[in-house]
């Protein structure tokens, strides 16, 4: 059995940079992210589904109109977890998919939801949290994303708490720093994974 660490953190903690960091090191990376988009761009599997329950009305150039769909299931729950009943079965197909399939010495399985969802705890041996300050997630997000304080403070509200992330972490990346710091900690982990996956 391949080891499968989970990597999860709140929004703008740096989780993508963290899997990048890894990547470099062999790992193989399922990023349920990546996946999500793919399902729902041109010619993405979720396609068709999401045009028949949402209507055409969220379907641009052929791909989900993202921000439309976000500012949607904001504002409805139901739509919500409608797009959620869609979308999570698929991803967590394909994500065993590539797990099962994958050739690197571990799996770096990304999850932004991980600790919310008992069904993806399970299918990782280690939980990795990439941790940050709020004020560092707010001011990453907002100089990416061009959303409001408002709106990223309501998707930070929607996560579970940093503390309850950390409680949960078997190994914990601290990211309030350099790029230079993070890829530090992330040849540590490495080292650390490489023996705990040797049969």
């Amino acid at each position: 059995m391949t080891l499968v660490v989970g990597l999860t953190g709140g929004i703008g903690s740096g989780k993508s940079a963290a899997a990048e960091a890894f990547a470099e090191h062999g790992a193989s990376v399922v990023d349920t992210d990546a996946i999500a988009r793919e399902l729902t761009e041109k010619e993405g599997g979720a396609i068709t589904e999401i045009e028949r329950i949402f209507g055409k009305d969220f379907i641009r150039d052929g791909a989900m109109d993202r921000k439309k769909m976000r500012d949607h299931v904001f504002a409805d729950p139901a739509a919500k977890r409608a797009l959620e009943s869609l979308l999570h079965p698929m991803i967590r197909e394909e994500s065993a998919r590539r797990i099962a399939t994958a050739g690197g010495p571990y799996v770096i399985h990304v999850v932004p939801l991980l600790i919310e969802s008992p069904d993806y705890r399970s299918r990782v041996d280690r939980v990795l949290v990439v941790d940050c300050p709020e004020e560092t997630q707010l001011a990453r997000v907002r100089a990416r994303s061009g959303l409001s304080e408002e709106e990223v403070r309501a998707i930070m509200r929607s996560q579970v708490s940093r503390a309850e992330r950390l409680a949960a972490a078997d190994d914990v990346i601290d990211n309030r720093g350099s790029r230079d710091a993070l890829r530090k900690q992330v040849a540590a982990l490495h080292k650390k994974y490489l023996q705990f996956a040797r049969p």
